[in-house]
């Protein structure tokens, strides 16, 4: 039975992983989980699942959980310090990192440092710190199994093949909800259009990545490192059934792909269950009714933000650090309706200008490269407000 810690267990992926969970009660057993401000759906979960451990973000709430538990042997924390006592806890196998944007790297990291296996969604912790990440994963002989639909594709189709007959990875993607809008509809997007994404069902904030395809730009950067595969042997088309979750073309010119419903618990059940493919209550993918699959190459003039994921990786350093900072303050402010949708790659741009790239030599650098990205972007939105 392995045991398992979730970093962000009231998020989708969070949720979703506990549904996989729930169906395996002979295979898994939860003993962590953290969440963010979701408290009361936390209760919940502590007292379905009954771990040995929880964290939650504010002090405040680990108060009001330990007056609810009071009766119960349980250990409560709060803040980062909380976050990473439960996920280095000596009494787990694997730790699914699925907390939000950057926030989920000090955690993942030192789940990393403590010899923990990773189910990987916070594709952030690769994004801002790739690197350093691989470099510990190799020093301390864990595993880093992907749980992104892409990158879980990616993973399986290489299985069984040598690495060096790798040609190049391909991405999908959606295209979003603007997959076909001219730029003048999309300087009008308001976040509850941005919100309606075609396929998936997702947090607000990896939803408006989506919208604005830095979701795929950020996937490129943790392809990168997860595969050891440089940039420019990752490409991106969009295929808007969501089907084809990714591919691997080889030197002979064969492509292998990884199909599935875009329903997350996939991603996340191989994970849990790798190298083993286990049975879920899904209802099966239906080829002859879906009939037809497409493909195109997305348009990067009206999605700025995959060239400018691109430009990062290439500049390398700390730029990509900056960027998912930028982007991060950006969205955050686009949601609340203080920039418009086009206003986002805008600001990420401006802010990558600025900035002279630094080596990423430990994490503290990395979290200061965001600390720079995030001011500055937050500098560039008040000029906008007024």
């Amino acid at each position: 039975m392995k045991k398992i810690v979730i970093l962000g267990s009231t998020g989708s992926i969070g949720v979703t992983a506990l549904k996989v969970i729930r169906q395996n009660p002979e295979k898994y057993k939860v003993v962590g989980l953290t969440a963010g401000r979701n408290v009361h759906l936390l209760l919940e979960q502590i007292t379905e699942f009954k771990p040995k451990a929880v964290a939650v973000l504010h002090e405040k709430d680990s108060m009001w959980l330990k007056d609810k538990l009071q009766d119960q042997n349980i250990e409560i924390y709060s803040g980062e310090e909380g976050f990473v006592k439960v996920a280095t806890m000596a009494d787990s196998d694997i730790v699914i990192s699925s907390i939000m944007g950057a926030a989920g790297l000090v955690p993942t990291f030192s789940a990393i440092k403590a010899g923990k296996d990773i189910a990987l969604a916070n594709k952030e912790t690769m994004v801002m710190a790739g690197p350093i990440v691989v470099e510990e994963v190799k020093k301390r002989g864990v595993f880093i199994i992907p749980v992104d639909s892409e990158h879980s594709a990616i993973f399986q189709s290489i299985q069984g093949h040598p690495k060096e007959d790798i040609k190049r990875i391909i991405l999908t993607a959606s295209g979003g909800p603007f997959k076909d809008a001219s730029l003048e509809e999309m300087a009008n997007v308001t976040p509850e259009q941005a919100l309606k994404h075609p396929n998936w069902k997702m947090g607000k904030k990896i939803t408006i990545d989506s919208a604005t395809m830095m979701n795929k730009g950020l996937e490129v950067i943790e392809a990168r490192w997860l595969f050891d595969i440089p940039a420019d042997k990752i490409d991106i088309l969009v295929h808007p059934q969501s089907i084809i979750h990714s591919m691997v073309e080889y030197k002979d010119g064969s492509i292998i792909a990884q199909l599935g419903i875009p329903d997350m618990a996939i991603p996340i059940s191989y994970a849990l269950s790798y190298p083993h493919h286990i049975k879920n209550d899904l209802p099966p993918l239906e080829l002859d009714k879906i009939r037809t699959l497409s493909f195109e190459r997305p348009d990067f003039k009206r999605f700025r933000c995959i060239t400018l994921a691109y430009d990062a990786i290439k500049i390398g350093g700390s730029m990509p650090a900056v960027m998912n900072g930028a982007n991060e303050v950006a969205v955050e402010a686009f949601l609340r309706k203080e920039i418009g949708f086009l206003d986002i790659p805008a600001i990420i741009e401006k802010v990558m200008a600025v900035h002279e790239p630094f080596p990423i030599d430990s994490i503290a650098s990395v979290i200061e490269a965001d600390r720079w990205a995030r001011q500055k972007a937050e500098d560039l939105i008040k000029n906008i407000r007024r």
